[in-house]
Parts: structure tokens; sequence; C-alpha cells
């Protein structure tokens, strides 16, 4: 599953490392993970695929649950981070991060459990990753990918950047978003863990809720719910709103 080709988002890792996890959209995971493991309805021993991982923060807390994860990330330091961090916890048994391009995934009746939160994986594959003009082919290899991982009876939980909420505050924001993609463009400044900075690109596809219920549907999932939710701060909302800045997408593999 290893890529070939470098995507966009690997010299930001390598850039990030472990300053990463001082970003505020980090700083839930606690509550996240127990939304997870309500939403997918785990218990200790099941085994869970964790799809563009960063270094681990959401398998790590899992695998401390007693779940066992496998975490997939394009970034090579992000999977050495949560190697490292598995080691020096005592985890390795329970998780295990491998570096891997989650658009060819190739996973089959594995898992119990499949996410991508905090667009790990999915939602960017737009900008310069883009593989044909619509900005389609992607991100739906991506979600058919961890469809085919599931078990029977097996849930899929994946986060998404907003449509809703990109155009609701496009006046108060900077960067550019692309009508005809669903790609929002920003510049931005990012520190490395001794605070060196550097200007970044970074480039988010947003999505509606019913894309969203179309791509699970292509994918063979049932759909079940998307609400609204913002990484790092708020996973509690039920219903859809213009105010979160994310989608939170549950299915289930019949």
């Amino acid at each position: 599953m290893a890529s070939n080709q470098e995507h966009w988002f690997e010299p930001i890792a390598e850039h990030l490392q472990e300053a990463y996890l001082r970003y505020s959209f980090a700083k839930d995971t606690k509550k996240e993970v127990e939304h997870i493991i309500s939403c997918l309805d785990l218990e200790p021993g099941d085994r869970v695929l964790d799809v563009g991982c960063g270094p681990g923060r959401h398998s790590l807390e899992l695998a401390r649950r007693g779940i066992n994860c496998l975490g997939i990330d394009i970034s090579k330091s992000f999977v050495d981070l949560g190697n490292k961090s598995a080691r020096e916890e005592g985890l390795q048994q329970l998780v295990v991060f491998e570096r891997g391009d989650a658009r060819t995934l190739d996973f089959v009746d594995e898992f119990d459990g499949v996410i991508s939160l905090c667009e790990g994986a999915f939602g960017l594959q737009g900008g310069p990753a883009a593989l044909d003009t619509a900005n389609l082919i992607g991100d739906q290899s991506v979600i058919s990918g961890m469809a085919q991982a599931l078990k029977g009876g097996g849930r899929l939980l994946v986060a998404a950047f907003s449509a809703y909420f990109q155009v609701a505050h496009a006046s108060n924001d900077s960067s550019d978003f692309d009508l005809m993609t669903g790609v929002r463009h920003e510049v931005t400044e990012i520190k490395d863990p001794e605070g060196h900075q550097i200007r970044a690109d970074l480039w988010t596809t947003c999505f509606t809720p019913r894309e969203l219920w179309l791509m699970a549907e292509i994918a063979g999932l049932e759909p079940l719910t998307v609400r609204s939710v913002h990484s790092g701060e708020d996973w509690s909302a039920e219903s859809l709103n213009l105010d979160h800045a994310e989608f939170l997408l549950l299915a289930q593999r019949p």
C-alpha cells in the first residue's frame, strides 16, 4: 500500500511531526474516542482500522481501552511517531502503525470498525492530489477501500469538512473555495516541534451530507446518520447545522 508518488501532505507532516498534537483540533481525543466506541459499538478485543491516523492519537487511546488497532498514514514521520508512542506505553501488542496510501487500501473483511477522522485521509484528495477534474475519484476510492475492509455488520465513522460551513462563513475566511471541486485552499503558517515556522498550502475537500450519503451507498454501505461536529471542540450535536466545521458520517456494512 505504500505510495510511490509524494502526496502534498507529506512535507507538511514532515515539518509538523509531534507538534501536530499541539493544535486545538487534537485536544479532545478521549471524548472523541468515547463517541467512536459508542457509534461503532466496539468492545475490548475488537479490531479497528484508523485511516489517515496521523501520529495515532485515536488508535492509541482505543488501544488503552483494549481495542486492537492498525493505523495507516501516508506520512512516515507520523507512522514512526505512532509506533514510538506504542512502544513507550507498552501497547505494541494492541496497536501498530504502517505507512500506506488511503486510496489503495487492500484489506478485505478484516475489521470490526473503520475510522477516518479530523480529515485524516478522506477529504485530502483534492488540489495537487486530485485524480480527475471533478475531484470525485480520490475520496470515493478512500471510502470504498474502508468499506471493503469491514466485516459484515461492521461500522464506519468518517469526518469530512462541511461545504455548508464553508459557504456560510466565507465572508470571514481568507481561503479560496472552488465551487466546482468543493476544495478549500488555504495558505497558513505551521510550526515544527522547535517552533520553526513555514508557510504551507492546504487543500481540503468540503462535502454536503447528501454527497457523503451517496458515496457511502456507492461503496456498498448502509448510511445510518450524518451529523455536525467540530474536532477538538464539540462532537455532541445530534443534527445538522451551519455552525460546525465538519460532518460525521456513520455507516454500516450489510
